[in-house]
């Protein structure tokens, strides 16, 4: 072999382990926002908020990134600008309860990589960190929501004794909520079985004629239960035209609401209410 096809055949051997580290690089990146979209995504974001913070983070990293979401997968491509490399990975998401810190720190992420150009490396590590991020304590959680709930049978003219009411039956229902998930009971089943428990616990106000508003505290018993955030996502992603991911995001919050209906009914029908 000759001198030059010697320093030929060492420039292709460059080039060759250059191309094959941009690649093995794309796809690292391509795994890394697959992974951010699945996250995110079950976190409680929505549509239009994924979409910009992934391609904000991939022209961060110099590449371009396309993705189709459905309601339970994520198809994510990630691409070179000059489309010579491409990367496709499908990712489900993951199934998390709604959580607005995950969010809005991997949201701040996003805008750490384009504003403040944190390395990609560092990068990863931050996501780790947040999504290492032990959930609130549910103690706290479970006053909270006792208290919120209680406030609203006071919003829609209950009085002081149906708030307590409501206060007690949302404790023990959202107690429950939360013993039947960690055993990973079925949601639906979750949602009939809590509405019941709280519905039962409400129309005491009526049975020991507990204060002058009990059917309010009955009512309101169960709004701990409505999944509000899914139905916005929905109407978000239908006003984006992400039509698929809506329609499921409202069939699954459409279902939940039909299970809360059902235990709700279930309970004014064993305590011989009526219900007009």
């Amino acid at each position: 072999m000759t001198k030059a096809e010697e320093i030929y055949t060492d420039t292709d051997l460059a080039e060759s382990d250059r191309q094959t580290e941009e690649r093995a690089c794309l796809q690292e990146i391509c795994l890394f926002l697959s992974e951010y979209s699945a996250w995110l995504l079950g976190s409680g974001a929505t549509s239009i908020r994924l979409e910009r913070n992934v391609r904000r983070m991939a022209q961060s990293l110099g590449c371009e990134a396309e993705m189709t979401i459905l309601p339970r997968h994520i198809h994510m491509t990630v691409c070179l600008p000059d489309r010579s490399e491409c990367y496709t990975y499908i990712i489900a998401t993951h199934p998390m309860p709604i959580s607005f810190n995950i969010n809005t720190r991997l949201s701040r992420l996003s805008w750490s990589m384009a504003d403040d150009r944190i390395g990609f490396a560092e990068a990863k590590a931050k996501f780790k960190e947040i999504i290492s991020t032990p959930p609130t304590d549910k103690h706290l959680v479970l006053f909270l929501a006792s208290c919120a709930n209680a406030a609203f049978c006071r919003l829609f003219t209950g009085d002081w004794a149906a708030v307590g009411v409501v206060f007690l039956s949302t404790l023990a229902g959202f107690y429950l909520k939360q013993v039947l998930s960690e055993h990973k009971v079925d949601v639906r089943l979750i949602f009939i079985i809590c509405a019941f428990v709280s519905s039962v616990l409400a129309s005491t106000a009526g049975l020991f004629s507990l204060g002058n508003t009990p059917d309010v505290a009955v009512g309101t018993s169960v709004l701990y239960l409505v999944p509000g955030i899914p139905f916005l996502n929905s109407f978000s992603d239908m006003l984006d035209g992400h039509y698929i991911c809506a329609f499921g995001r409202f069939m699954n919050a459409l279902v939940l609401t039909s299970c809360l209906s059902l235990g709700l009914c279930g309970g004014m029908m064993m305590m011989n209410l009526s219900m007009f």
